[in-house]
C-alpha cells in the first residue's frame, strides 16, 4: 500500500477542500486516514464500519482489549454514537467541546462492539481542529481514532511521525503541520459520582474540578489484566521510545548528576545519553565533554509549552546509538499532571 501524503493548512480547512474530498472519500470507502487533532494525530476510520475499524487495529498492531475513542463534530452525530447525555455531561460537553474531552456514554447499538472492545461504554469528544472537524463533516460519520501510531510508540505530533510509523500501513495522511497541545484528550468518566479522572490531558483536574467538584484519578489495581480497562489510553507500558527513559526528581541538581553519571559510562562504552534538558539547565562542561544528544524541551514549569513538545522531544532523541533517555519529571499539577502521567507510562 502506498500512503497518501495530503497537505493542508488549517486555515483552509473545507469540506470541498480536495485533501479533505480525498480523505473523506478514502474513509466512506473503509479506508485508513491519519488526520491532525489539536492533540495528536489520529488514525481515523468509520466508526460505524467494524471492518474498517478492524483495519485500524491491524495497522496499529493495536490489541483488540484497547478501546477507541470515537470523534463527532456535531450534537446531532453525537445521537448516532451514545444511546442516552445524562445532564451532567450534557453540561461538561458545553463547557470544554469542542476540545481535548473525552467523555464516557453509554454505547449506541449502531456503535459496533469492536470500537468500545465489547464494554457497554463508548468514548467520546469532538475535536477543535478544523481539519478534523471538516473530514468528520465530509466523511459524514463519526471516526474511531486512535493514535497515528505504532501501538505503544511515542505518539505523533506531525505528519512527519505518523509515517514513521505507519508508511504503507495506512492510505493517507492529512498533513497540517504540528499540533498545539501535544498529548492526548483527557478521558473523563463523569457517568460515576464523584467523576473519574481516567488519563489526564488538554483538559486539567483543576478545569474539571471548577465545574464538577471533585474528581478522583484513577489508579489501576496492581493485578488488574489489560482486557479490563475502562477506556483507551490505560496500558501500563503506552508511550515509551525504544531508548530506555530515565526519571529523575524535576530539579536541575539531579537531572545534572544523573547526567553525569550516565555520560561518563556512556563514554566509555561508546554509547550516547539523550536529554530532554528544561532552559538552561545544562553546564557547558556536559555539553563540551561530548556524549550527549540534547533536545531543548522549553522552560521549566510552564507545562503547556514541554506538553507541545513532548513527544517531539521523546522522538528527536530516539536515535540509534541513545542507549538512555535522561527526563526531569514535572509535578502532578495542571497540565504537568498530564506529562507526568505520560512519562510515568513510557518508563515502564
Amino acid at each position: 500500500m502506498k500512503t497518501l501524503l495530503l497537505p493542508i493548512r488549517s486555515g483552509e480547512a473545507d469540506e470541498n477542500h480536495p485533501a479533505i474530498a480525498r480523505a473523506a472519500e478514502i474513509i466512506q470507502r473503509g479506508g485508513l486516514v491519519a488526520m491532525p487533532t489539536e492533540t495528536v494525530y489520529g488514525l481515523a476510520a468509520n466508526a460505524l464500519d467494524p471492518a474498517a475499524v478492524e483495519r485500524v487495529f491491524a495497522a496499529k498492531l493495536r490489541p483488540s482489549w484497547d478501546p477507541l475513542i470515537v470523534h463527532i463534530a456535531s450534537r446531532e452525530m453525537l445521537s448516532l454514537v451514545a444511546s442516552e447525555v445524562p445532564q451532567k455531561i450534557e453540561h461538561l460537553s458545553e463547557r470544554f467541546w469542542p476540545g481535548p474531552l473525552t467523555l464516557l456514554l453509554r454505547r449506541s447499538a449502531k456503535i459496533p462492539a469492536i470500537v468500545t472492545a465489547g464494554r457497554p461504554n463508548v468514548a467520546v469528544r469532538m475535536p477543535a481542529h478544523p481539519v478534523a472537524q471538516s473530514l468528520i463533516r465530509a466523511a459524514g460519520v463519526p471516526l474511531a481514532a486512535p493514535s497515528a501510531n505504532l501501538f505503544g510508540r511515542t505518539s505523533p505530533t506531525s505528519a512527519e511521525h505518523v509515517l514513521h510509523d505507519l508508511d504503507g500501513r495506512i492510505d493517507a495522511v492529512l498533513d497540517a503541520g504540528g499540533t498545539d497541545v501535544g498529548v492526548e484528550s483527557t478521558v473523563l468518566d463523569a457517568l460515576r459520582d464523584p467523576p473519574l479522572l481516567l488519563r489526564p490531558g488538554g483538559v486539567t483536574r483543576e478545569q474539571l474540578e471548577a465545574v464538577l467538584g471533585l474528581v478522583e484519578i484513577y489508579r489501576p489495581p496492581y493485578d488488574q489484566p489489560p482486557e479490563a480497562l475502562a477506556s483507551p489510553g490505560l496500558a501500563a507500558r503506552h508511550y515509551a521510545p525504544q531508548a530506555k527513559l530515565v526519571l529523575v526528581d524535576g530539579n536541575e541538581a539531579a537531572f545534572l548528576e544523573e547526567l553525569r553519571v550516565r555520560v561518563q559510562y556512556a563514554r566509555d562504552t561508546g554509547e550516547y545519553i539523550g536529554a530532554m534538558t528544561p532552559e538552561g539547565w545544562l553546564t557547558p562542561e556536559l555539553i563540551e565533554g561530548g556524549g550527549l544528544v540534547l533536545y531543548d524541551w522549553g522552560p521549566w514549569e510552564q507545562w503547556e509549552v514541554l506538553a507541545q513538545r513532548l513527544f517531539a522531544g521523546l522522538r528527536y532523541l530516539d536515535k540509534p546509538g541513545v542507549a538512555v533517555i535522561v527526563c526531569p519529571l514535572p509535578k502532578p499539577e495542571g497540565m504537568g499532571l498530564a506529562l507526568h502521567d505520560r512519562l510515568m507510562k513510557a518508563a515502564k
